[in-house]
């Protein structure tokens, strides 16, 4: 192959690309922005050219060659590891969302013990985790940590793992985060249910709309389809996926932006009744004070 027709081949173009974005990184631009034709182009590029989301890397795998996991009530805590290890490799090369394999820094898989009781599931990779490669680093990552510190519990006793693995883009390069949209969520979901598959904990925390959307679907919440789900609704009270119990509650970032005693205490309220359900430790002041009280 001669130079010119490897430049223009998809690995070519997109080393070409690649190049030219780090160049304008190290001169201090964060953002690119692009107009809607040219998004439309990219995307039409990946469909049409797969294997090129990076050079090297196999043509991204359909959702139908997945493998379910063997059972981890009887997997050893090594065998979990190692299926987790695999599976954020199959993850790492997935371009079913092109416009998102297209933008991403890298996927943000999962993070935490692969043994765990307690399973936080978040909605998406902000801007800090998708330079990190970590879910929930940045400042409600932070506030989890608290949330989960206040639990007894430190981050590495748990599992903590978005639905998306990858930032949604935002559109002509604005600031701040987006939620995903449904078909979004539908593609990435399978890898979230078989993280859930091999750590199989005893309990899930949804940390948000569409973490219980994800875990749940509207139609079992009976929410109308094109409607968000609201977790006031859902709140306080076990709902069940796969037959493990799943306690909605607030996201962080929702704390953030309402920090007030009657929210942070209503959060604290779910973590409380985890823990219970856990049979983790809990004061008598903190028992007779948030939880409902048995009945005579």
């Amino acid at each position: 192959m001669s130079s010119e027709s490897s430049a223009r081949s998809p690995v070519g173009l997109l080393s070409t690309l690649k190049a030219y974005l780090l160049r304008e990184r190290e001169r201090g631009r964060l953002y690119l922005r692009l107009s809607s034709e040219a998004k439309k182009n990219w995307e039409k590029f990946l469909l049409a050219h797969p294997s090129a989301d990076r050079p090297g890397s196999p043509s991204c795998p359909a959702p139908s060659q997945a493998t379910s996991p063997p059972s981890s009530e009887v997997m050893p805590v090594d065998e979990r590891r190692k299926q987790l290890e695999k599976l954020a490799q199959t993850v790492a090369k997935c371009c079913r969302c092109p416009h998102l394999a297209a933008t991403r820094t890298q996927t943000v898989f999962g993070i935490g013990s692969p043994s765990a009781s307690l399973f936080f599931v978040g909605e998406a990779p902000g801007a800090e985790e998708d330079r990190q490669g970590q879910p929930f680093v940045g400042p409600a990552g932070q506030l989890l940590t608290k949330m989960i510190r206040a639990m007894g519990l430190e981050r590495e006793q748990v599992y903590i793992a978005n639905v998306l693995k990858c930032r949604p883009n935002l559109p002509e390069g604005t600031l701040g985060n987006r939620r995903p949209t449904e078909e979004e969520v539908a593609r990435c979901l399978p890898y979230l249910h078989e993280q859930i598959e091999i750590v199989r904990p005893k309990a899930i925390v949804a940390l948000g709309g569409v973490a219980l959307e994800g875990l749940l679907g509207k139609k079992a919440l009976q929410v109308p389809p094109g409607q968000p789900i609201s977790i006031s609704r859902f709140r306080g009270r076990f709902l069940e996926f796969r037959g493990i119990p799943v306690m909605p509650t607030y996201h962080p970032s929702y704390l953030l932006h309402n920090p007030s005693i009657q929210q942070k205490r209503k959060v604290w309220e779910d973590l409380l009744a985890v823990m219970e359900r856990l049979g983790l430790p809990i004061s008598q002041r903190q028992r007779e004070y948030f939880l409902p009280k048995p009945s005579k």
